[in-house]
């Protein structure tokens, strides 16, 4: 015969109060991730807004349009003005916002002690202007780093005011998490957030941390998206390459993309070393040789060197390569799909090595799909594959993060269906890119940032 439970709960009094603390303590912590994932969210959705500026710029460049014009011309040589502008403001004033985000995030969480430095309001909201203004001026680079800074300086902020809500989460997991969200916020990818918190933020794999990253960044995704990124920002490829087709591209196209990834990353970080000295003592003059490069590079790609690289994605996805001249050959096309590929790879570096805040993370997914697009044209294999791999290629062996690089493919195209050539390619890739570059870009220029001053 089967006890009634209401018998247990008279003789067990405390046991119904106990339940009910439980639930009622597990509901005021879901309602306090899900807080800090809106807050997130909200924050980066202004950057999300800027960067959407880019596909209207980008339209006037002559990759869209059928040749240069004056407001095409314009953007072109913003850089000459735009960059010495911002090298004074970072030596000057607004030293705090120099730099990409990631480094000082990570620096915060080796050493508690840089913490309010790291994350502090001030720095949070000059960073976020910087960046906002090089993006304005179509410079080449991301934003991993400033939605990262964003997402940890806000997470730290809540936990310090509201840390009862979240009794089972530090300080330094909240930074870590936060971070993380930041990401998925940035480009509307809930999941990349738990993603790289692992991955590159932090080696604590507890479910105290994995669900919670989880939570936090499908908030701040979904709230960040108010005119932020699509589901598939790029648009979705629709090729049904036979798998033993996928791991065969995979190779060439895995081990170029690791191959001028870490070449990218290892010129990154020595161009890093080399240029920030020169900031701090010739600002004007120095912005003024790079922001001239970056646009000499645009004036000789037909503008395809400008941007973070996803409006040229998408038009390779659409329409193909573009090259300026139709009627120019195949010899011409070929050398000039050369040509972007080259300075989609330096246009970056010139960009981020003086310390403009941004990310590196939309320049090396734009190389990789130009290369694997190249590779698949050559090889007579579908461009569409020779995109999706290249993604995936060109970011893991830029940064070595092969889980952040087969997320960030699969989300940014919806190829979900190249599951086994997308993986081999980011393996590959990060394997080739540590031989290269034995230290991963962002750690290498957290260490950089370290060193002291000379």
């Amino acid at each position: 015969m089967r006890s009634d439970p209401r018998h247990h709960e008279h003789l067990f009094p405390g046991l119904v109060d106990r339940r009910a603390s439980t639930v009622k303590a597990l509901a005021r912590h879901f309602i306090g991730l899900v807080v800090v994932g809106i807050a997130i969210g909200l924050a980066c959705w202004p950057l999300n807004v800027v960067d959407r500026l880019q596909s209207l710029l980008f339209a006037r460049l002559p990759t869209t349009a059928s040749a240069w014009s004056w407001p095409g011309v314009g953007i072109a040589l913003l850089p000459v003005v735009v960059m010495p502008t911002l090298l004074m403001l970072q030596r000057g004033p607004w030293r705090a916002g120099a730099g990409s985000g990631i480094p000082s995030t990570m620096n915060a969480l080796e050493d508690p002690g840089l913490m309010p430095s790291a994350m502090a309001t001030p720095g949070t909201v000059q960073r976020g202007i910087l960046w906002s203004i090089a993006t304005a001026a179509m410079f080449p680079l991301g934003r991993e780093g400033p939605v990262v800074q964003v997402g940890a300086a806000v997470a730290r902020a809540i936990h310090r005011r509201w840390g009862q809500w979240l009794p089972s989460l530090n300080e330094r997991q909240m930074v870590a998490i936060g971070g993380g969200a930041g990401l998925a916020g940035g480009f509307n990818t809930p999941l990349l957030g738990a993603v790289f918190m692992l991955e590159e933020l932090s080696t604590d794999y507890a479910i105290t941390t994995i669900w919670p990253a989880l939570v936090i960044s499908v908030a701040a995704a979904g709230f960040s998206n108010l005119g932020g990124q699509p589901i598939f920002g790029l648009g979705v490829i629709n090729v049904m390459t036979p798998e033993p087709d996928q791991l065969l591209m995979a190779l060439p196209i895995g081990v170029a993309g690791g191959i001028v990834g870490g070449l990218f990353s290892r010129g990154l970080v020595w161009a890093t070393g080399r240029i920030s000295p020169m900031v701090q003592r010739y600002p004007i003059r120095t912005g003024l040789c790079l922001g001239g490069g970056l646009c000499l590079l645009a004036l000789t790609t037909w503008g395809t060197s400008t941007g973070d690289g996803e409006s040229l994605l998408r038009q390779l996805i659409q329409e193909g390569m573009p090259n300026g001249n139709p009627d120019g050959g195949s010899l011409f096309i070929g050398l000039s799909s050369l040509w972007i590929t080259a300075g989609r790879v330096i246009g970056p570096m010139l960009a981020l090595a003086p310390g403009v805040p941004g990310g590196l993370i939309d320049p090396s997914l734009t190389f990789g799909g130009l290369l694997g697009y190249t590779i698949c044209a050559v090889l007579g294999f579908s461009q569409h594959l020779g995109i999706a791999l290249g993604l995936a290629a060109g970011l893991s062996g830029a940064t070595q993060l092969p889980l952040v690089s087969i997320v960030f493919a699969w989300r940014l195209t919806g190829d979900q269906q190249l599951f086994a050539g997308v993986v081999l390619a980011a393996v590959i890739a990060a394997y080739t890119g540590r031989l290269i570059a034995r230290q991963p870009v962002y750690h290498a220029l957290s260490l950089l940032q370290r060193a002291p001053r000379r």
